[in-house]
């Protein structure tokens, strides 16, 4: 049985790989996009959206208003700023029946208050903590390690996450997803908490913040003998826009809260 769970979890990720690859590749509609956010990433969206054949709507960065924004105009905005600004950004594209994709983390106790008004209105909307593909990929990883580990109690999960010292929420969207989808599938511990020592019942999920670091995540279980590790490491912000961007091309058409999930599935269903 573990042979096939292998086979089958290598398999799916070839699938997934094959088929972001053939969707690359794929011409899409041309789109007018509004990039809320011209930080580094907002850069890095802009750059990626005109490389896949897209028009640049607009820009709105800090202190910039909506008001010259005309939705006739946007086919998408794609959304990446900071935990205080993200809802109302969020408003006013939904006020506006813009869609939107969101990769700004930190606002997610909010996130069934604006699932249901993006139900409600029949919007369009799509987030994750992380648009990367390889982080998708990992994300996989880590619940089948988990399934796996659980097995076996002497050894001990814990996340860890570093990224740079512009970053302002703790731990990052992308540790709180691998530590949520890690304890669905790990009964061992009941719940995590941030940068906790000593307790067998709670993950500790640890955040580092140094220099520019793109964003490293890593998984471990430690034991009183050894240590078992997986870990992300990011290169760049490409990844994450390009994620973005083809988010962005499939929320294009569609009505409903959408996931990462959502869009990966879409892809692989794909012909």
């Amino acid at each position: 049985m573990f042979y096939e769970n292998v086979f089958s979890f290598g398999k799916n990720i070839c699938t997934t790989l094959l088929n972001f690859a053939r969707c690359l590749k794929q011409k899409k509609i041309k789109m007018r996009i509004l990039i809320i956010g011209y930080g580094k990433m907002g850069h890095a969206v802009e750059m990626t959206a005109l490389q896949r054949g897209h028009t640049i709507a607009g820009i709105i960065d800090v202190n910039d208003s909506f008001d010259n924004v005309n939705a006739n105009d946007v086919d998408a905005a794609i959304e990446f700023t900071d935990p205080q600004a993200a809802l109302g950004n969020f408003d006013k594209c939904f006020s506006r029946r813009i869609p939107l994709v969101s990769g700004t983390t930190g606002w997610y106790s909010s996130l069934q208050e604006v699932k249901q008004r993006v139900e409600s209105g029949k919007l369009s909307f799509l987030y994750s903590s992380n648009f990367s593909v390889g982080v998708y990929l990992f994300r996989k990883l880590n619940i089948e390690l988990a399934k796996m580990m659980e097995k076996y109690p002497a050894y001990k999960p814990s996340i860890t996450e570093v990224h740079h010292i512009h970053k302002k929420d703790a731990p990052s969207g992308t540790a709180i997803t691998l530590a949520e989808e890690l304890l669905s599938h790990y009964s061992l511990m009941s719940s995590w908490a941030k940068d906790i020592q000593g307790n067998t019942d709670i993950m500790p999920v640890n955040s580092v913040r140094k220099g520019e670091e793109f964003g490293t995540h890593t998984v471990s279980y430690d034991s009183n003998e050894d240590v078992i590790e997986i870990r992300h490491t990011a290169k760049s912000r490409n990844a994450l826009a390009l994620g973005a961007v083809l988010g962005a091309e499939f929320i294009h058409g569609r009505q409903g809260f959408f996931t990462m999930d959502d869009m990966v599935e879409a892809i692989n269903s794909e012909k």
